[in-house]
């Protein structure tokens, strides 16, 4: 029996610090708000994935243990926020993503922009921006290619099949339009698989071969862990083995960096993937 992976957590005073200059600026990370196992590792590192737009998503998905509800107006603070909190931090590289806010005219994509802005106007940081879908608009997708992020990242999640019932307000056909328009535009291009909600492993190899054909060039693929009581169960535990039989796969299939096993995540090791 395949056992569920854990992590070991440092003394608190390592991360201490990149926590109190993480709320002395008011800024929110997905490390936090997902129950991220990384957490403690990263934040040792001084890395962190920031979540703008608020905390509070317009979308229910059923793995995701991010609030969701009516979110707040947005506070035009962020931007500025956030690029001194990477100051303090040091940070050489940085991942910005986001809650869905499907309640705004753009869904969100000005404030991506925004905070790109305000990053390089402070520091020398390279940015990756794992985007949500902006409901595939061409428009949006072009606002965010000509802020001139180092990394465009979009999450294809999990395979087509289950898509729609794991989350129900994307499309996997919207995201792999997203991620074509990302990689068409020269800029590196990254998606994320989560492994254990019921796939097959001929589904896995078509939701590869799909991102592929997209152009997408980085893929990390993960296991899903359940955050709380409230999001789906695990349905397998994958092992170290098979870990690394999806990455050869993958690499065979032409994507030039991937990254595969039990704890990693979109932006685990960004910078180094």
């Amino acid at each position: 029996m395949y056992l569920k992976p854990k992590v070991k957590a440092p003394a608190p005073e390592l991360i201490d610090n990149t926590l109190k200059i993480l709320q002395k600026n008011s800024v929110n990370t997905i490390c936090l708000e997902s129950h991220c196992p990384n957490i403690t590792e990263c934040f040792h590192r001084k890395t962190a994935t920031f979540l703008i737009l608020g905390d509070i998503c317009t979308r229910a998905c059923k793995f995701c243990s991010v609030k969701h509800a009516k979110p707040q107006p947005l506070d035009p603070t962020e931007p500025q926020r956030v690029a001194q909190a990477v100051k303090e931090l040091k940070l050489s590289y940085v991942v910005i993503t986001s809650v869905d806010r499907d309640d705004l005219p753009d869904y969100g994509a000005s404030g991506f922009v925004a905070v790109t802005q305000a990053i390089k106007e402070q520091t020398d940081a390279k940015i990756e921006l794992l985007t949500p879908d902006f409901k595939a608009k061409s428009e949006l997708l072009a606002q965010i290619i000509a802020a001139k992020p180092y990394k465009l990242a979009h999450n294809i999640e999990t395979v087509e099949r289950l898509s729609k019932n794991i989350m129900p307000g994307c499309s996997y056909k919207k995201s792999l339009k997203v991620l074509e328009t990302y990689a068409k535009s020269g800029i590196i291009t990254k998606s994320s698989l989560m492994v254990g909600l019921g796939e097959t492993e001929q589904e896995i190899y078509a939701t590869l071969q799909d991102l592929r054909s997209v152009g997408v060039q980085q893929l990390t693929i993960g296991q899903y862990l359940q955050p709380t009581p409230y999001q789906l169960p695990v349905q397998k535990y994958y092992s170290t083995e098979e870990f690394e039989q999806l990455r050869q796969q993958a690499l065979a299939l032409g994507f030039l960096a991937v990254e595969s096993g039990a704890l990693v995540r979109s932006s685990y090791y960004a910078d180094k993937l």
